[in-house]
């Protein structure tokens, strides 16, 4: 195995298990480094923490937020806008084990497809959002977090699973069998919400497309291959002057394998 070619990915895998395990820990055995869940935690039983989206919904339900919930989430927003929305969905959400393994075991497959064969943009997951505050506000309850299975895998985890396993497989089948990188980089709100908030975080991914030569090494070195959408629009747009036949970006998609 290229050590250096997955180091990200296994960073990224202990800093999530390492999150799901304090939260066990403090269930379980009482520590208080953190308690609760991903919608509502403490740090050392003094530093609250919440889940802005998971507030909005509330507040657009109807409830009343007390100093806590509005004070853990100022500190989460705050802390994902200076540092990038992204470090939610890449290195503190469970999901994201999940849907790497339906990746994975797509590519293992040979299983084709992409979101644009299925009309699902990535801007799907605004409307979810604006969606999801409507529905909240109709039905007085957090809607998201009903069906969130970020939520049901992170509570399973903590306190054993119940009937929310069955939307954790959904997301599984739904990136493997319907679309690519389908619920986290299309459909989910919460990635979608924190992409919003951390759009100018200083930790950004970022490549100079001046510099690029069509010769696909970021395919074999990259660490984090999702990332490299960023620049497919680029690198079709030089491919159709060196390979004409390429008519769309999806074909171009399909000779990278992306």
């Amino acid at each position: 195995m290229n050590m250096r070619k997955y180091k990200y990915m296994m960073l990224r895998r202990l800093t999530q298990i390492s999150v799901l395990f304090l939260f066990f820990a403090g269930n379980a055995y009482s520590w208080n480094v953190l308690r609760g869940n991903l919608s509502s935690a403490k740090v050392l039983d003094a530093i609250p923490l919440s889940d802005p989206f998971a507030v909005m919904q509330s507040y657009s339900a109807g409830a009343s937020l007390n100093a806590d919930l509005l004070t853990g989430a100022l500190i989460v927003l705050i802390f994902y806008a200076v540092i990038g929305g992204r470090i939610f969905c890449g290195w503190v959400c469970p999901v994201n084990m999940v849907t790497d393994l339906a990746n994975k075991t797509r590519s293992l497959l040979k299983i084709n497809g992409s979101s644009e064969s299925r009309g699902i943009k990535r801007a799907v997951r605004y409307w979810v959002i604006a969606l999801t505050l409507v529905i909240s506000a109709i039905l007085g309850v957090a809607a998201f977090e009903w069906i969130s299975p970020i939520g049901a895998m992170h509570r399973g985890i903590i306190y054993g699973f119940g009937l929310g396993w069955t939307f954790v497989v959904i997301v599984f089948l739904f990136d493997l069998f319907a679309v690519r990188n389908g619920f986290c980089g299309h459909l989910c709100p919460l990635g979608g919400f924190y992409s919003i908030v951390g759009r100018y975080g200083f930790l950004r991914i970022g490549y100079n497309r001046d510099k690029c030569t069509l010769c696909m090494k970021c395919i074999d070195i990259c660490p984090e291959e999702q990332v490299l959408h960023i620049c497919l629009n680029t690198c079709f747009s030089k491919s159709q002057r060196i390979f004409p036949r390429i008519s769309s970006l999806r074909e171009f998609r399909m000779l990278v394998e992306l």
